[in-house]
C-alpha cells in the first residue's frame, strides 16, 4: 500500500527518490515542471520536494489540499512560507547537515584568498605585473574570527578553522551554553571589539534581513575581513562597499548577494562598484553546492522523511 505521492519539482539527486520509493511512496520526478503546471496537479500529492525553483507560498499550499510535507533540498527555508505551513500543519524538512562541510570549506577558501591577495596576484601576473610588496598577505594564526550564527554552518566553519590556531568567537541570539572545542560563546559586544574576521551563518528572517548595514559595521573596532555565505539579503551591499572605501573592511568574500542572477544583478545601482573592486571576491551562491553535497542533501532529506 502506498504511503502517499511525492512530486519532485527541482533537480534533486536520485538518492531521494530511490529512498522514498523504498519506503513505499510513489514519486513523480519532474525537475522541468513549471509553477503553473505544478499548481494544476499539486492537489493529488502528499509531499513536494524543491530546491530554489519557486516559492512554496499560500497560493500553492492552498491548492495542495492533501499536502503533508515540503522537503527543501538545502539548508534555508526562506523560499517557504513557514508560518502558513505551520498553520496548516504541513511538516517542513530541510537538510543543513548535507551541505555544512561544503559551506565551511568555501568560507575558509574565500578567507584565505582574501588574506593572501590570491585573486589580485593571479590577475596581475596574467597582465605582466610582478608585484611582491603590493600582494603581501596576512596570516590567520593569532587572529580572532567572529562567527554570527552557530548552527550547522557556523559550527562547520569553526571546525574547519581549528588547525589555523585562531581564536574563534561565536554569537547566536537564539542559543546559550554552546561553547565547544572550536568556538567560545560570546556577546555581540565582544564580536565587534575583538574580531579580525567576521563570517555570517544565519538564516534569512525578518530579523536578519539587512542586518549588516552602515550602523552595524560602524561598531567594529578594527578593520575586518568579511565573509558572507548565508543569504544575500542579510547584507546591505552598498554598506559593504562603503566600509571597504573607508577601510573598515579590508576585503570581502560574498557567495550570496541581495540580487542574484542576470540580468537583474547587472541592473543594481551598486553592481559596477562591486565588480570593479579588487577587494571583493564573488562566487555564484555555490558555497553549499558541491558534487558531494548534491548527494548528501538528498540522503539527509530521505532520512528525515523516514522519521515523519
Amino acid at each position: 500500500m502506498s504511503k502517499g505521492k511525492i512530486l519532485i519539482v527541482d533537480d534533486l539527486h536520485p538518492a531521494f527518490k530511490e529512498n522514498a520509493e523504498a519506503m513505499g511512496y510513489e514519486v513523480d520526478d519532474r525537475p522541468l515542471i513549471t509553477r503553473a503546471e505544478t499548481m494544476a496537479i499539486i492537489a493529488g500529492y502528499d509531499g513536494i520536494a524543491v530546491r530554489t525553483k519557486f516559492l512554496i507560498d499560500r497560493e500553492l499550499m492552498d491548492a495542495a489540499v492533501q499536502l503533508k510535507f515540503v522537503a527543501r533540498a538545502g539548508a534555508g527555508l526562506d523560499n517557504i512560507d513557514e508560518a502558513y505551513a505551520n498553520q496548516k500543519g504541513i511538516q517542513l524538512l530541510n537538510a543543513p547537515e548535507g551541505n555544512r562541510d561544503a559551506v565551511g570549506e568555501h568560507a575558509v577558501g574565500m578567507l584565505l584568498l582574501l588574506m593572501n591577495n590570491m585573486r589580485k596576484g593571479d590577475q596581475e601576473i596574467r597582465n605582466g605585473i610582478w608585484d611582491r610588496e603590493g600582494n603581501r598577505g596576512y596570516e590567520l594564526k593569532g587572529k580572532t574570527v567572529g562567527i554570527i550564527g552557530y548552527g550547522f554552518m557556523g559550527k562547520s566553519f569553526a571546525k574547519k578553522l581549528a588547525g589555523f590556531e585562531v581564536n574563534v568567537l561565536a554569537y547566536d541570539k537564539y542559543k546559550t551554553g554552546f561553547s565547544d572545542a572550536h568556538a567560545r560563546e560570546c556577546s555581540m559586544e565582544e564580536i565587534v571589539k575583538f574580531s579580525d574576521v567576521l563570517s555570517l551563518h544565519v538564516p534569512l528572517t525578518s530579523e536578519t534581513r539587512q542586518m549588516v548595514n552602515e550602523e552595524y559595521l560602524f561598531h567594529f573596532r578594527k578593520p575586518i575581513f568579511f565573509i558572507n555565505t548565508s543569504r544575500g539579503d542579510v547584507v546591505d551591499t552598498k554598506a559593504i562597499l562603503n566600509a571597504i572605501s573607508s577601510n573598515k573592511i579590508i576585503a570581502a568574500g560574498l557567495d550570496v548577494l541581495e540580487t542574484e542572477k542576470f540580468p537583474a544583478l547587472a541592473n543594481q545601482s551598486w553592481y559596477a562598484e562591486l565588480v570593479g573592486s579588487p577587494k571583493v571576491i564573488l562566487s555564484p551562491h555555490v558555497g553549499g553546492w558541491t558534487f558531494e553535497s548534491y548527494r548528501k542533501i538528498s540522503e539527509v532529506l530521505a532520512e528525515k522523511l523516514k522519521e515523519l
